[in-house]
Protein backbone atom coordinates (compact mmCIF):
# COMPACT_ATOMS: atom_id res chain seq x y z
CA UNK A 1 0.00 0.00 0.00
CA UNK A 2 1.32 3.25 -0.94
CA UNK A 3 1.14 5.84 1.44
CA UNK A 4 2.38 9.73 1.00
CA UNK A 5 3.06 12.23 3.86
CA UNK A 6 4.18 16.15 4.03
CA UNK A 7 6.69 17.03 6.62
CA UNK A 8 5.80 20.50 7.03
CA UNK A 9 8.93 22.46 8.26
CA UNK A 10 11.64 19.80 7.75
CA UNK A 11 14.72 22.44 8.58
CA UNK A 12 17.58 20.29 7.10
CA UNK A 13 18.52 17.64 4.23
CA UNK A 14 20.30 15.77 7.32
CA UNK A 15 17.05 15.08 9.51
CA UNK A 16 15.18 14.51 6.34
CA UNK A 17 17.99 11.51 5.53
CA UNK A 18 17.76 10.37 9.46
CA UNK A 19 14.17 9.92 9.17
CA UNK A 20 14.07 8.17 6.32
CA UNK A 21 17.05 5.66 7.42
CA UNK A 22 14.69 5.10 10.33
CA UNK A 23 11.41 4.21 8.65
CA UNK A 24 12.94 1.87 6.39
CA UNK A 25 14.12 -0.18 9.23
CA UNK A 26 10.48 -0.32 10.64
CA UNK A 27 9.19 -3.78 10.34
CA UNK A 28 6.38 -4.01 7.69
CA UNK A 29 8.18 -0.94 5.24
CA UNK A 30 9.01 -2.70 1.94
CA UNK A 31 10.24 1.34 0.77
CA UNK A 32 10.39 4.14 1.93
CA UNK A 33 11.91 7.59 0.32
CA UNK A 34 11.88 11.33 1.72
CA UNK A 35 12.61 14.49 -0.38
CA UNK A 36 13.95 17.08 2.00
CA UNK A 37 13.05 19.66 -1.45
CA UNK A 38 9.26 18.76 -1.40
CA UNK A 39 9.05 18.07 2.06
CA UNK A 40 7.50 14.68 0.83
CA UNK A 41 7.70 11.18 2.33
CA UNK A 42 6.52 8.51 -0.19
CA UNK A 43 6.25 4.54 1.31
CA UNK A 44 5.17 1.39 0.50
CA UNK A 45 4.02 -0.90 3.44
CA UNK A 46 2.09 -3.87 4.33
CA UNK A 47 -1.50 -2.55 4.18
CA UNK A 48 -3.11 -4.63 7.12
CA UNK A 49 -0.30 -2.95 9.47
CA UNK A 50 -0.64 0.72 7.81
CA UNK A 51 -2.29 2.65 10.49
CA UNK A 52 0.30 0.99 12.86
CA UNK A 53 3.38 1.58 10.76
CA UNK A 54 1.81 5.53 10.31
CA UNK A 55 1.89 5.78 14.08
CA UNK A 56 5.93 4.88 14.15
CA UNK A 57 6.61 7.41 11.31
CA UNK A 58 5.32 10.04 12.83
CA UNK A 59 7.16 8.62 16.44
CA UNK A 60 10.49 8.98 14.75
CA UNK A 61 9.93 12.55 12.80
CA UNK A 62 8.75 14.00 15.82
CA UNK A 63 11.73 12.74 17.63
CA UNK A 64 14.41 13.50 15.04
CA UNK A 65 12.64 17.25 13.77
CA UNK A 66 9.66 17.99 16.64
CA UNK A 67 9.13 20.97 14.75
CA UNK A 68 7.56 19.28 11.62
CA UNK A 69 4.19 18.90 11.68
CA UNK A 70 3.10 15.28 9.94
CA UNK A 71 0.43 15.06 7.87
CA UNK A 72 -0.85 12.16 5.89
CA UNK A 73 -1.74 13.14 2.33
CA UNK A 74 -2.31 9.40 1.14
Amino acid sequence: MKKIVKLEGLCCANCAAKIEEEVKKLDGVESASLSFMTQRMTMEVEENRSDEIMEAARKISNKIEPEAEFKVLR
